[in-house]
């Protein structure tokens, strides 16, 4: 018999944890000093920010995954502040260089400078109950409370944890730092209750997984499994920014291991998990070592553009749906351009991707039969890399030179015209512009009935 609790019983249990939360979670959290801790925050705009909010009166702490980056030793991308100030209270400290955003999660953005944004949100508690009891999607949590309740609900322990610049203490509410210490990767209380609350988080659980090494905990991996169909309930443009996180983190070949596993796949990317479900083993190999090379890449600094990361996912689909022998789709088959673009404009539409990004994706699918045409008097190679889509359609290029292990020549090949095309003046241009271009000379038309009459 399964292992799963029922439906029934879950429910009972996540009845009883919101009436008997908020006694349950009074205790005192555990407290460490930071130490070393503290000199590894770099980010002094954030602690501008819980220097002033302190001094105001009100508790601010760096929270989240800034915290758990610093203890696993890995350079937070972000510094987030919590704190017991409402957003307007926020919001008339920074008068000058602050805004509030968010409709379903209220918070303020502090920002310094042009690129320096410091986003600062105020304690979050249980949210109330719309008498639903069996829908436990939130769709509004601008709830306030204390550190202990925003600690609980938060998503996962090793993300509630409270770093207190002024005092240089950690805060841990929910055992984040046991699972720190023990590399493991579980839900704040109960996972279906968590999941179902926000379905998102089984890709973040993914990409913590993968990309912190952490095991996942074995209920909060049934509850993966088993709410994946939720994922569907989510903003299809949320889904699709975590998948655009999780192919730019560098473990993409692991993430999309676990999402096949956990089945998330089949929901968020259908046609992706089919191409892979329905071909032999080669054809999925192949698609892991496009993954393992787009990670090898993002190692050396690289950071796909979202064009470059969907042509990726549907660059293989497009060749089986254009080639008569493989095409799979009704109907006689289409040049690769229709193809791509019947493919992906459901994504388009679900991820509402601009109409710059699904061109482009469309275009950098279909210039890679480009990259090995032979020159000719109506091809001219150097213009070619001067156009708008070049350089994301090369990086494909190589990473699919380099998952095949052949082409590399090529990729070679183009680099050298692309730098001697950039050297290229005024004059070099329009010179190589005007080759091939040759005056239409018009067809002579013939006159009814032959020749000349006389």
């Amino acid at each position: 018999m399964s292992g799963r609790k029922s439906k029934s019983n879950r429910r009972s249990e996540q009845d009883d944890e919101r009436r008997n939360g908020r006694a349950r979670r009074r205790r005192e959290p555990r407290i460490m000093q930071a130490g070393d801790l503290l000199d590894s925050v770099r980010d002094e705009d954030a602690l501008r920010v819980t220097s002033r909010l302190a001094r105001s009166g009100y508790e601010a702490y760096l929270v989240g995954g800034c915290v758990r980056d610093l203890f696993v030793g890995r350079k937070p991308k972000d510094f987030d502040v919590a704190t017991n100030a409402h957003p307007r209270q926020v919001r008339r400290l920074f008068p000058r260089n602050s805004h509030i955003i968010g409709r379903r999660f209220r918070l303020v953005h502090v920002r310094y400078g042009r690129d320096s944004i410091v986003e600062t949100a105020t304690f979050r508690a249980e949210p109330n109950s719309d008498g639903d009891d069996d829908d436990l999607l939130i769709t509004e949590d601008n709830e306030y409370g204390t550190a202990e309740t925003d600690a609980h609900r938060r998503d996962f322990t090793v993300n509630g944890l409270f770093l207190d610049p002024q005092t240089g203490e950690v805060h841990d509410y929910v055992g984040g730092l046991d699972d720190l210490e023990t590399g493991t990767l579980r839900t704040i209380g109960d996972p279906f209750t968590r999941f179902a609350e926000d379905p998102v988080r089984i890709l973040r659980a993914v990409k913590f997984a993968t990309r912190l090494g952490f095991q996942i905990e074995d209920m909060t991996w049934e509850a993966m499994c088993g709410l994946t169909p939720e994922l569907s309930r989510a903003a299809p443009p949320r889904v699709f920014e975590e998948i655009l996180r999780l192919m730019r983190s560098g473990t993409a070949l692991g993430a999309f291991r676990k999402m096949r596993s956990c089945g998330a796949l089949d929901v968020i990317l259908p046609d992706v998990e089919e191409y892979l479900a329905e071909g032999d083993e080669d054809r999925t190999a192949r698609f892991y070592r496009l993954l393992e090379a787009l990670d090898t890449e993002v190692h050396r600094g690289y950071q796909p553009s979202t064009a470059v990361c969907v042509a990726l996912l549907y660059h293989d689909l497009v060749e089986l749906q254009a080639d008569p022998e493989t095409r799979t789709l009704p109907g006689a088959p289409k040049d690769r351009g229709y193809v791509a673009a019947d493919l992906l404009a459901p994504l388009a539409e679900r991820a509402r991707l601009s109409r710059r990004d699904s061109g482009r994706s469309r275009r950098v699918i279909v210039q890679q039969r480009t990259f090995v045409r032979p020159s000719s008097k109506n091809f001219r190679p150097r213009l070619f890399c001067l156009s708008e889509d070049f350089d994301d359609a090369l990086e494909l290029f190589k990473l699919r030179a380099s998952a095949r292990g052949q082409g590399w020549d090529i990729y070679e090949g183009w680099v050298e015209r692309k730098r001697l095309a950039d050297s290229m003046d005024d004059e070099e241009l329009d010179a190589e512009r005007k080759k091939g271009r040759r005056r239409r000379r018009r067809p002579r038309r013939r006159r009814k009935g032959g020749g000349s009459q006389g």
